[in-house]
C-alpha cells in the first residue's frame, strides 16, 4: 500500500512540474516569436513566473478537484477541469509576475497563446496515459484468457462451431486459445475440417482425443441438442478433467459482439436429462389477465419468480404480501423497472397474523391468491417443530380462511414432494396444509387446489449454490448420503407449473409434475467438480456428513391411495383428493394450536395423529 502511495504523489508531482514547464516554455516561446531580442527584457520574470506557477497551480488544482481524477477512466468533464486549471493559475501567475515587475508588455494573444498550448499539451500527455492503460488492461485480460483456455477441443460441427471459431481468430480476448479438434456424431463430417479445424470423432472419441491433443478446454458447441444428449456428452466431458464450457445459441452468438462473454460454466439444468418443461401460456394468459392477483411470500424463490410471470400476463393489480421487507424491496424495484405500467402493490405482514391478512384482503379484494409463505428448510424446522406449525398450517388456515370470508376465486396452495410420507415436520405440516386446502374446497365456492413439486434449482438453501461455493474454496465437497436421490426442477419451471394448475383447476385437486429421473445428488456433486476441471477425491474432496435431522433418501410425488389422471399437458398430472374426516381434523387442529405455543409441549404425537403417514426417518430409510 505505502509503494502505490509512494507511485500516486510521484505522477502527481510529475504532471505538476510538466504543465508548469510547458507553461513557461510557451509563454517565453510566444514572446521570442512576436519581440525578438525584445524578450531577453522579460526572461527573469520568466523565471519567477515559473516559481510562482509551483505554488498557484497546485492551489488551482485543489480548487477545481482536477488533481483527484483518475484519468484512465476521465471524460469531458475532467478535462474541462483541468483546462480551467491551467488557464487560471497561468493567468494568476502572469498576473504576480507583471504586478511585482510593474510591467505589462505581454499582449493578450500571447498569453492566451500560451494557456491554449499549456492545456493542450497537458490533456495530451494525460489522453496518452489513458489510452496506455487501457491497452495495458485490453491486454492483460486476453492474457488472462487465454490462460485460462488453452489447448481447446469443440463438440459440434456446425453452424456454433463455425462462428466460435471465427471469433477465436479475430478476437483477442481469444488470443491464447487454440482450437485443435472438433468432434461431431454426424459421421458425415468426419475427415473434413471447420474453418482449418478437423472433425476427427464423435462422443466416444472425446476422451481418446482430449488426451491425444492434451485439451485444457472443451467447448459444448451444440445448441439445438435434446437434453438427453447433452447430459451424457458432458457426462463423457466430466471424465476427461477438462474444463467443459457452454457456448450460447446462434440468435445470441450473431447479437453479442463479443461470444466470450456469453461462453458459461456447465449449470445443473444441463444434466437434468430432460428438456424444460413448457407450459400453455395462453391458458395462464386468459386466466390472469385483468384479475387481481395475490402471493404471499412473494419475496422468496418461488413467489419472486411467481411475480415475474405474472407482471407478464397482464393482470389488473399484482399484490405482493411478505414478512421480509429486504427481499419485498427487491422484487418490487425490479418488477417496477421492467413492468413500468404494472399495478403493483406491495405490503409487509405475516401470514400468522390474521387481523393483518384480512385488513390486506379487504382492501384489495383478490381474484387469484398463490400461497408461498412457508418456513421450507427441513433441519432448522427439525429443531423448531412448533414454529412450522404456526407458519405452515396456521398461516396457511388463516389465508385459507381469509379467501374464503372475501370471496377468492381461486386459491393455489404451493406444496412439496416432502408431504408424501413425510420424515420431516416440514413435510408433515405442508400434508396437514394440502388437506386444509382439500377441505375447505368442499365447504367454500373459492376453488382450492395445491401444487407440489421437488427441488428447486436456485431456490434459497438449494444444494447447487453450496457446491459452486465449495468447489471455488476448494473442496471439500460435503453429500449427506451416497445413495440419496432428489427430483430437481427449475425455478421458472416451479413458477410456471403453479400458474398452470391455476389455470386448469376445477378445485380440491394435487397437481404433480413430471419431473423426470431423480438425480443421485453423489454423481451430481462429481459432475459439478469434474467440470469445473478437477478430479474428484484428488483435487476436491467429497466428504459424506450423515442424513440430517427429518431427511430421507429419496423424496415421493405422489401418495400410493391418490391415484393419477393426466392433463391436456403430458408433463402435468393430477392426484385426485382423499376422503378425510373433516370433523376430526378441525377439531385435532385446535389442540393444535391450544399447545404450538409451549416450546417445550412435544407436538410431534398430535401432528403423526393427523398425518398418519409421518414416520421415523430412520425407519423409512431402512426400508429404502
Amino acid at each position: 500500500m505505502n509503494n502505490l502511495l509512494k507511485a500516486s504523489f510521484a505522477k502527481k508531482i510529475f504532471l505538476l512540474i510538466f504543465d508548469v514547464v510547458f507553461a513557461s516554455i510557451f509563454l517565453a516561446f510566444s514572446l521570442f516569436l512576436s519581440r525578438g531580442a525584445e524578450a531577453l527584457v522579460v526572461i527573469y520574470p520568466i523565471g519567477l513566473f515559473f516559481a510562482i506557477s509551483v505554488v498557484v497551480f497546485p492551489l488551482f488544482s485543489y480548487i477545481n478537484a482536477s488533481h483527484r481524477v483518475i484519468w484512465q477512466h476521465s471524460g469531458v468533464m475532467d478535462i474541462a477541469k483541468l483546462t480551467v486549471s491551467i488557464f487560471s493559475a497561468y493567468a494568476f501567475s502572469i498576473l504576480l509576475v507583471c504586478l511585482g515587475y510593474k510591467i505589462f508588455a505581454f499582449t493578450a494573444l500571447e498569453w492566451i497563446s500560451a494557456m491554449v498550448f499549456t492545456a493542450v499539451a497537458s490533456v495530451t500527455l494525460r489522453m496518452i496515459v489513458r489510452r496506455m492503460a487501457r491497452k495495458k488492461a485490453k491486454k492483460e485480460k486476453a492474457e488472462k484468457a487465454s490462460e485460462s483456455y488453452g489447448n481447446t477441443m469443440i463438440i459440434g460441427g456446425g453452424s456454433a462451431a463455425e462462428i466460435l471459431l471465427r471469433e477465436i481468430f479475430a478476437s483477442a480476448t481469444f488470443s491464447g486459445c487454440t482450437p485443435l479438434v472438433i468432434v461431431d456424431d454426424n459421421k458425415k463430417l468426419h475427415g473434413l475440417s471447420v474453418r482449418g479445424v478437423p472433425v476427427e470423432g464423435d462422443r466416444g472419441d472425446i476422451e481418446r482425443l482430449c488426451r491425444r491433443y492434451k485439451i485444457k478446454t472443451i467447448f459444448f458447441a451444440i445448441p439445438s441438442v435434446s437434453a438427453e444428449d447433452k447430459r451424457e456428452i458432458l457426462k463423457i466431458c466430466s471424465n476427461t478433467g477438462c474444463v467443459t464450457r457452454v457456448i450460447p445459441g446462434i440468435n445470441e452468438m450473431v447479437e453479442s459482439p463479443d461470444i466470450s462473454l456469453k461462453i458459461r460454466k456447465v449449470e445443473v439444468t444441463d444434466l437434468l436429462g430432460r428438456d424444460p418443461i413448457k407450459l400453455g401460456d395462453y391458458k395462464v394468459l386468459s386466466y390472469v389477465k385483468g384479475k387481481t392477483v395475490m402471493v404471499t411470500g412473494g419475496g422468496g424463490s418461488i413467489g419472486s419468480e411467481l411475480c415475474r410471470q405474472i407482471a407478464l400476463h397482464s393482470p389488473k393489480r399484482l399484490i405482493i404480501f411478505d414478512i421480509y421487507e429486504n427481499s419485498t424491496y427487491d422484487i418490487q424495484n425490479e418488477l417496477k423497472r421492467n413492468n413500468p405500467d404494472l399495478d403493483l402493490v406491495c405490503r409487509i405482514g405475516s401470514v400468522r397474523d390474521s387481523s393483518r391478512l384480512e385488513s390486506v384482503f379487504d382492501e384489495f379484494r383478490p381474484d387469484i391468491v398463490y400461497h408461498a409463505a412457508a418456513h421450507k428448510h427441513v433441519p432448522l424446522m427439525e429443531d423448531s417443530p412448533n414454529e412450522a406449525v404456526k407458519n405452515n398450517v396456521f398461516g396457511t388456515l388463516n389465508t385459507v380462511r381469509a379467501a374464503d370470508k372475501f370471496g377468492v376465486g381461486r386459491f393455489v396452495l404451493i406444496s412439496t414432494d416432502k408431504a408424501v410420507n413425510p420424515t420431516n415436520i416440514m413435510g408433515a405440516t405442508k400434508r396437514i396444509c394440502e388437506m386444509i386446502v382439500q377441505t375447505y374446497n368442499k365447504r367454500s365456492d373459492t376453488e382450492y387446489v395445491a401444487v407440489r413439486f421437488g427441488n428447486v434449482l436456485g431456490s434459497n438453501g438449494s444444494v447447487i449454490p453450496l457446491f459452486e461455493r465449495q468447489i471455488e474454496k476448494g473442496g471439500p465437497v460435503t453429500v449427506t448420503h451416497p445413495d440419496i436421490i432428489r427430483y430437481f426442477m427449475t425455478i421458472p419451471e416451479a413458477a410456471s407449473l403453479v400458474l398452470q394448475a391455476g389455470a386448469n383447476a376445477k378445485g380440491g385437486e394435487i397437481f404433480v409434475l413430471d419431473m423426470g429421473d431423480p438425480v443421485r445428488i453423489l454423481d451430481l456433486a462429481e459432475n459439478m467438480i469434474r467440470l469445473s476441471g478437477f478430479e474428484p477425491y484428488a483435487d476436491i474432496d467429497i466428504r459424506f456428513t450423515g442424513l440430517r435431522p427429518g431427511e430421507k433418501l429419496y423424496e415421493e410425488l405422489l401418495m400410493g391411495e391418490e391415484g393419477l389422471k393426466t392433463t391436456d399437458n403430458s408433463l402435468i398430472h393430477v392426484g385426485q383428493p382423499i376422503e378425510l374426516d373433516e370433523e376430526a381434523l378441525f377439531s385435532d387442529l385446535e389442540a393444535l394450536e391450544r399447545i404450538m405455543s409451549d416450546d417445550k409441549a412435544d407436538i410431534r404425537a398430535l401432528v403423526h395423529k393427523i398425518v398418519p403417514t409421518f414416520k421415523n426417518p430412520k425407519e423409512v430409510n431402512e426400508k429404502q
